[in-house]
């Protein structure tokens, strides 16, 4: 799962994803998945690219297609399930509006930095 966490995480960075976060959730349970990787980005269009960016980019480094791909149609929250590992894209202000580090707050978080 580190590998296909640190693809991600650099799928969403080659396309200018902001304030890209992990949360640990393998310690709750019934929790959905193992991890959430979150990110946002300022426009639909974005948010798009970086679907598409991680799609691609895992798709060719480990040969793992997506199970599941919801909210591409508006852009506003694209969330892409590789079963173990959840990803949330939000447009910024749906992220601000959610909080969903909020919701899962006593989660183990990973911040990853990258120069924008």
């Amino acid at each position: 799962m580190d590998k296909l966490i640190e693809t991600i995480v650099s799928a969403i960075a080659d396309k200018k994803g902001k304030n890209i976060v992990s949360l640990d959730l393998s310690g709750f349970d019934g929790a959905i998945c193992g991890r959430f990787v979150v990110c946002h980005a300022d426009s639909t269009t974005q948010v798009g690219a970086i679907a598409a960016g991680i799609e691609e980019k895992v798709l060719d480094e480990l040969g793992e297609k997506v199970w599941r791909i919801e909210g591409q149609q508006t852009g506003l929250w694209i969330a892409m399930d590789y079963v173990d590992v959840v990803v949330h894209i939000f447009q910024t202000e749906l992220r601000e509006f959610y909080k969903l580090e909020e919701l899962w707050a006593d989660a183990p978080i990973e911040r990853y930095e990258y120069e924008e």
